[in-house]
């Protein structure tokens, strides 16, 4: 056994082991009472329905993203290197480039064997956009057989129907489409950001008016109360302001006991998904996969020294410890 493989792909490993059983699986008892509750008919608020939403977005995230990180890892330890399947697609700044990240693979499929073959962009932007609706409503079925999965991938068809008309739109009033501004870059990821957790609670909900009772609650401000504590943190005018919008103070959201916990979660992966380097960036000196790694991490690169296997260490330690606990499985989705 070549020993460089061995390390590469044992650190590889750990950091997947450790973005699933405690990443993943540590938001993950945030987001089932939300959903099971708007299955049962339970009233859910703004801030439960948000909460449940954002903890699915993540712990499907991570939990993708370690498997991968996993597969990759454990290919690497016998010296097969296997193609990049998870590219940080939260940092997504638009919907084509979010399919150009997330399952990297089934998105090849996708487009080389029903896009392609259905025409593509070959025959006018009519037959582009429905062939770009019928390919993704077939991967949604792919993903499950029912209609949950098919309004989740006929809103990703929409999606980049929209996108791809908004780029032709532009070339016809001639502005080239290139690299985006910071602040372009910010509001594209935001915005697609937004849009991918709204359809990730079609995927998610057991049911299509389960999913209805949670995106009319993240859109309702209507009977939202927040937690007493927080009432002496504000400024009077603004408690005011809230109190006209039908927010006010009182007892702590029934599904959220400690809604600072859930938040601070929500808070801390969604800093790692949108700012911190992805494996590959990270082992990108070590050519950890197929594909050209081409924004290596830089001070943050994995080099094989003490300091590196001291952390990796940890990182696996931490992660062994936390296997006691029943999760979901959630990748057979995939």
């Amino acid at each position: 056994m070549h020993w460089e493989n061995f390390s590469v792909g044992l650190t590889i490993l750990a950091i997947g082991l450790f973005k699933k059983v405690v990443l993943a699986d540590g938001i993950a008892p945030f987001s089932g009472p939300v959903f099971h509750a708007a299955a049962t008919g339970g009233a859910l608020n703004l801030f439960e329905a948000w909460g449940g939403a954002l903890a699915y977005t993540f712990q499907l995230y991570f939990d993708f993203s370690g498997y991968s990180d996993m597969a990759i890892g454990l290919s690497r330890l016998f010296g097969v290197k296997l193609p990049l399947n998870f590219n940080s697609p939260y940092k997504a700044v638009n919907i084509i480039d979010f399919w150009r990240r997330w399952h990297m693979t089934l998105s090849r499929f996708l487009r080389d064997y029903l896009y392609f073959p259905l025409g593509g962009n070959r025959k006018g932007p009519f037959r582009r956009y429905l062939n770009l609706l019928t390919t993704m409503l077939l991967g949604g079925l792919w993903h499950g057989a029912g209609w949950t999965f098919v309004l989740w991938g006929g809103l990703h068809g929409f999606y980049l129907v929209i996108n791809h008309a908004w780029h032709g739109l532009r070339v016809r009033m001639g502005y080239p489409i290139g690299p985006p501004t910071r602040l372009g870059r910010i509001a594209g990821m935001t915005l697609t950001f937004l849009v991918v957790v709204v359809a990730w609670v079609f995927f998610r909900a057991p049911s299509l008016q389960a999913a209805l009772n949670i995106l009319s609650a993240m859109f309702d401000l209507n009977g939202v109360v927040l937690p007493g504590s927080w009432y002496g943190l504000l400024h009077w005018r603004l408690v005011q302001a809230l109190a006209k919008l039908g927010i006010h103070f009182g007892r702590p959201l029934p599904l959220f006991e400690d809604v600072g916990h859930v938040w601070r979660w929500i808070a801390a992966l969604w800093v790692l998904a949108w700012f911190a380097p992805n494996t590959q960036q990270i082992m990108a000196a070590f050519k950890p996969a197929l594909e050209e790694i081409k924004e290596p991490a830089g001070y943050f690169s994995w080099r094989p020294n003490r300091v590196f296997a001291w952390l990796v260490g940890c990182l696996f330690v931490v992660a062994l410890f936390s296997m006691n606990r029943v999760s979901e499985f959630l990748y057979f989705q995939f």
